[in-house]
């Protein structure tokens, strides 16, 4: 089957390229078809190349001890699950408070605030903000938080990269917002609907694929961050309570200092445990492989 449609894919490009060349096409439209190609296809091969590499390093490494246990250094012993929980912990608050600011914030520079230097201002800082190094919002967490009474904890760590994602959210929404027709802002007002009700009947719906690809690189830049991560949440593995209550546990696990994959992958590379950390490699990628596919069903749902 495989065979049968690289055949398919194949003799359609060589269509392409003939009725390109047939039709009169230039040598330089046809030297450009082909670099496109050749980008598109090295692209692939990369991405490829990546993967085996990092799943052939690691995937030994991966079995239900490694995804179920916690590390000790006592014992010689190698888990993740403490660090597994507290990624899910990073990305779930982080998006919790990002999100509804993101979104907002883009709703109202694009249909409510009139366009003149405040408005400039507020997407020059937007812009200004998703360039800075992650040590930066790190080092700002650890000594703003840090005055407010939060100690290391994973919920420090989540409230600096929500400020990380945030002009990322709100970049995305906007340029969704902007793709929405004109012509279904103006049915929706002359039918009579308030402002509020077109942006929640008809633009956010409409726009939802977009905003949805903004929150799953959000998400991915989460769950790829490090060293703000070092610098606020800590590096500690371990699983919540569960002595007074899972619900207890977890919410006291919030206020407690909680290493995420990424820094226990740090970790194990600092320390030359380098199948360890390929390990760790291999379950970033599939957790990243399972946002998108969620991303897919959402927006299948909507078509």
């Amino acid at each position: 089957m495989s065979e049968l449609c690289a055949g398919t894919f194949g003799r359609r490009e060589q269509a392409q390229g003939s009725e390109l060349i047939g039709h009169g096409g230039r040598p330089g439209e046809v030297f450009l078809l082909g670099m496109i190609y050749g980008a598109a296809s090295l692209s692939v091969l990369l991405f490829g190349g990546i993967l085996l590499y990092v799943f052939g390093k690691g995937f030994r490494t991966l079995d239900l001890a490694f995804l179920t246990g916690v590390g000790s250094v006592l014992q010689d012993r190698v888990g993740i699950a403490g660090n597994l929980v507290n990624t899910l912990y990073i990305i779930v608050i982080a998006l919790l408070i990002a999100v509804p600011v993101g979104v907002g914030g883009a709703v109202y520079l694009n249909e409510y605030a009139e366009p003149g230097r405040v408005t400039e201002l507020v997407e020059f800082a937007t812009e200004t903000l998703s360039g800075i190094p992650s040590v930066v919002f790190g080092l700002f967490g650890s000594v703003f938080f840090g005055g407010l009474g939060l100690e290391y904890s994973l919920l420090r760590g989540a409230l600096t990269v929500s400020l990380m994602v945030l002009p990322l959210i709100v970049r995305n929404t906007q340029e969704a917002l902007r793709t929405v027709p004109e012509g279904l802002r103006s049915a929706s007002l002359g039918l009579g609907a308030t402002r509020w009700d077109m942006i929640r009947t008809v633009l956010l719906p409409w726009a939802r694929p977009g905003i949805l690809t903004g929150l799953v690189l959000a998400a991915g830049r989460i769950v790829g961050e490090s060293a703000a991560l070092l610098l606020t949440a800590g590096s500690a593995g371990l699983l919540p309570g569960r002595g007074n209550g899972l619900l207890k546990g977890l919410a006291e696990r919030l206020l407690q200092s909680g290493g995420t994959l990424t820094v226990e992958l740090y970790l194990q590379m600092q320390n030359g445990r380098y199948e360890t950390a390929f390990g760790i490699g291999c379950v970033l990628l599939l957790i990243l492989f399972g946002i998108n596919l969620l991303l897919r069903l959402a927006v299948r749902e909507r078509k």
